[in-house]
């Protein structure tokens, strides 16, 4: 076993590290080991930094959460009352997509997925509204947004496109699942409810928002 010493010698002059001394014959070898404890200030400094501001970014997201998740349930429990007061359809401008691309951009992923599965839920439990098959296919279709526009825009590295495909693929996905439902009358005639005018509409603003608020971020 060699003898480990600290400390200072003609070879190596470094405070934080050990030494360990080996003779083996005439020649000496000497073997140093970094002290874990003792790395220099400069690296525990930064680590907390970088600690802080994990944290920060932690608090930020869980607020925006909060708010968001907020917002979306009073925009789903007041969707008819507004309609009405309004004389304006607002299932039009797609409320849960909506409340769902704010989530995907203002906090998390995680958040995001428990939205897409719980809005239409929500909206079912208060209003009977969508009826139960169209209810799980509305939350396939919003779970498969969310999967779809983090996977597409780590791979793109284009926000705009990536929101963009995840809606456009995601409501392919609906739209095909819904044709096969009509078939088994599972669920009413009527396959597309909303004007596709309207829906590239929305598309196009969701995907410049999201493109917008990155590239200010960055």
């Amino acid at each position: 076993m060699p003898d480990a010493i600290h400390g200072k010698n003609k070879y190596f002059s470094r405070p934080d590290y050990f030494y360990a001394k080996k003779t083996t014959g005439n020649q000496q070898n000497f073997i140093f080991v970094n002290v874990i404890n003792n790395f220099p200030r400069a690296n525990n400094q930064t680590f907390n930094n970088n600690k802080m501001s994990t944290a920060s970014l932690s608090r930020k997201a869980l607020s925006n959460s909060i708010i968001i998740n907020a917002a979306a349930i009073l925009l789903i429990y007041f969707t008819p009352a507004l309609t009405h007061f309004l004389n304006f359809p607002l299932y039009l401008i797609e409320p849960m997509r909506l409340m769902l691309v704010l989530a995907m951009i203002h906090s998390d992923r995680r958040n995001a997925y428990l939205l897409a599965l719980t809005l239409p839920l929500f909206s079912y439990a208060v209003s009977a509204h969508p009826v139960i098959y169209k209810m799980l296919l509305i939350t396939a279709e919003l779970l498969f947004n969310v999967w779809l526009f983090y996977t597409l825009r780590n791979r793109m590295k284009n926000t705009f496109a990536a929101m963009a495909s995840a809606i456009v693929i995601s409501k392919s996905a609906y739209y095909g699942l819904k044709a096969i439902f009509i078939s088994a009358a599972l669920v009413g005639p009527g396959l597309i409810s909303t004007p596709l005018w309207i829906q590239v509409i929305t598309t196009l603003i969701f995907s410049g928002y999201a493109m917008l608020f990155f590239k200010n971020k960055a």
